[in-house]
């Protein structure tokens, strides 16, 4: 097998500025969002080499990258993270990395066959159940934003310790029973990992069981400034975290974001929690209507002008003189779905001075390293 190339959705806009810069060899970019509809989003100017694509999708025109996928890894690794982190983190990322990319790229050869019947959405009068996935994407492999894995062109590629990760780890995946892995990741998982089931579609994965994880707790500034990048500093209580809304605040975001007019919220019940203690099915109890909700970003979704960190939370309600709350209070742990490797909790086993197979080996289970293509 040789090195693939990937084709990376960079954005979607009516209005699209490309300036070519002749002393790289590359295109520039301005004002590229980044964090869409997350609590950290912003623009920035971005810079990518290789091929770029424009085509016209409605009335909007969507910029396509396609690059070799060891050049689009050497952004991925120090998009996500930053790229000053340890050379072993690094190598891991690399590889779980490439190996969700390959991964995806197989699914979705997959989600094309005629005899496939795939559906992310399961809905009865009393239940909604919904998972996100990355099947939204038909024109390109991935898109550059969380929705998938960052991608932010060559704008952060910077420490000889990224292309150091990359080249030394080149062509590396994890391989489960000889099928390479899905392998997820998510920034902190709060300390313990969570099942792949319990977040999308209902297939057990033996590599993304529940594990412990002792290391994802740090609030270190030194630790955090050297592995997180600067939109990531912003966000300090991602290990444990509290949101307060009053009813009126709690009604009217259910009702905007769900599309569902509950009327007052009377009570938020956990049916099910995973084995990290995310929320599975949540129970949202109205004074005119009720219905559970999940998987755990839905859940997140609907109770956040953005996202919840995670669905990790206990809820406690503050009522006044009538049976209707005044206030729902959520605290919580951990950021993002929490499956696969927790990226703060992996920097800091670098720290610690562990390997990447070391790192590979604590978050994968049963999962195998090996080389594919050179």
């Amino acid at each position: 097998m040789k090195q693939p190339e990937i084709s990376v959705g960079i954005l979607s806009t009516s209005d699209i500025q490309i300036h070519y810069n002749p002393a790289n060899d590359s295109f520039v970019i301005p004002n590229v969002p980044i964090g869409i509809h997350f609590h950290w989003e912003r623009k920035e100017d971005q810079e990518f080499r290789g091929e770029l694509k424009i085509i016209r999708e409605g009335n909007q025109l969507t910029v396509i990258n396609k690059i070799p996928i060891e050049e689009y890894l050497t952004s991925v690794i120090s998009s996500e993270m930053s790229a000053m982190s340890d050379l072993e983190f690094l190598k891991a990322h690399a590889v779980i990395s490439r190996s969700w990319l390959l991964a995806q790229k197989e699914k979705s050869s997959q989600l094309q066959q005629p005899e496939t019947n795939y559906a992310s959405v399961v809905e009865t009068d009393e239940e909604y159940i919904r998972w996100y996935d990355r099947e939204d994407h038909a024109r390109f492999d991935v898109c550059a934003d969380d929705h998938c894995q960052r991608y932010q062109g060559i704008t952060r590629a910077f420490t000889p310790e990224v292309t150091k990760a990359v080249e030394s780890t080149w062509g590396e995946v994890l391989l489960y029973e000889d099928q390479i892995c899905d392998t997820r990741f998510s920034k902190c998982c709060g300390g313990r990992t969570e099942k792949f089931e319990n977040c999308w579609e209902p297939v057990p994965h033996p590599y993304l069981e529940s594990v412990d994880d002792p290391f994802c707790h740090t609030d270190d500034p030194g630790i955090l400034r050297r592995i997180l990048n600067d939109y990531d500093q912003a966000t300090s209580d991602f290990y444990r975290w509290q949101v307060t809304y009053s009813q009126d605040e709690i009604s009217r975001l259910i009702n905007r974001k769900s599309g569902w007019d509950f009327g007052k919220i009377k009570d938020l019940i956990p049916v099910e929690r995973g084995t990290s203690g995310r929320i599975v099915r949540l129970k949202i109890v109205g004074t005119q209507m009720t219905k559970t909700v999940g998987k755990e970003l839905f859940i997140r979704k609907i109770l956040s002008k953005s996202h919840l960190y995670s669905s990790a939370f206990e809820v406690e309600k503050e009522y006044a003189d009538e049976d209707v709350p005044v206030k729902f209070r959520l605290t919580g742990s951990g950021w993002g779905h929490g499956v696969g490797l927790c990226q703060i909790g992996a920097a800091v086993m670098a720290q610690k001075g562990y390997t990447y197979r070391e790192i590979l080996a604590h978050y994968f289970p049963h999962s195998v390293l090996k080389k594919i293509y050179s």
